[in-house]
């Protein structure tokens, strides 16, 4: 298992992006959190195909902390079912990777 990884959710406005992101990073489950949007959707939920603007958030964090940031996002999303999916990190460089240790230590 990779040590590092990024982790993405969606939300359907910028502020709500702005606040996943703030309290993760707040919270120290994610060293740094990215928001980009809006982007376009297109998904079937409850039986009918949607169409709707998101934005994205992707943290950066580390696989110890990675249950603490799912719990958070679930916490914290009002979403039924908030996309959370952790993509690992292969390689990076040894300064940005310690930071990314030293910024979720300590919680």
């Amino acid at each position: 298992m990779a040590d590092y990884l990024t982790v993405l959710t969606t939300t359907d406005s910028a502020e709500k992006a702005r606040a996943l992101a703030r309290g993760a990073v707040e919270a120290r489950v994610a060293a740094c959190a990215q928001i980009d949007g809006p982007v376009t959707s297109v998904y079937r939920w409850e039986g009918a195909v949607r169409t709707d603007q998101e934005w994205r958030v992707a943290y950066k964090t580390t696989a110890a902390r990675y249950a603490d940031l799912e719990q958070y996002i679930r916490g914290a999303h009002d979403y039924d079912t908030p996309e959370i999916i952790a993509t690992p990190i292969t390689h990076g460089s040894a300064a940005y990777l310690s930071w990314l240790d030293e910024e979720t230590a300590g919680a």
